[in-house]
């Protein structure tokens, strides 16, 4: 007897379409730096489960005309808390966002997952994106 899938598209799609509020930006008075924002107490769910997931989000970006302002952004994250999604797209997700909001000449998204059964994750996510095609 065939063994059905324990995850399914939907769980792998889960949370990709939700609403998120806009990250506000403010224009940008300086060329050539870059920030650093570190989110310790990012929480989420697994949406096939519903356990919680804890962990540490850190955006690094090289801002063009516009910066993230800080109020807003943790706006957004807060509104993972509740939200099933995979933590990797989590991490690709936020970078998205982050990029259409900011535009940044650069951005990097890492999560740091703290272990659950024993297993952590680190997901690291950068822009612009890479042109390799994924092989099947």
């Amino acid at each position: 007897m065939p063994k059905s899938p324990r995850y399914t598209p939907d769980h792998a799609k889960s949370g990709l379409d939700a609403e998120l509020p806009e990250i506000e930006c403010w224009p940008n008075q300086f060329p050539g730096y870059e920030i650093v924002i570190e989110d310790p107490e990012f929480t989420s769910v697994c949406p096939k489960t519903g356990l919680p997931d804890f962990g540490v989000i850190t955006i690094r970006y090289m801002p063009d005309k516009r910066c993230l302002e800080l109020k807003s952004l943790k706006e957004y994250l807060h509104r993972y808390r509740n939200l099933g999604i995979f933590q990797e797209n989590i991490v690709n997700r936020v970078l998205e966002d982050v990029v259409k909001w900011s535009r940044p000449v650069w951005a990097e998204i890492k999560g740091n997952f703290r272990p659950r059964g024993g297993i952590s994750t680190v997901v690291v996510a950068r822009w612009p994106r890479s042109k390799e095609k994924i092989k099947s």
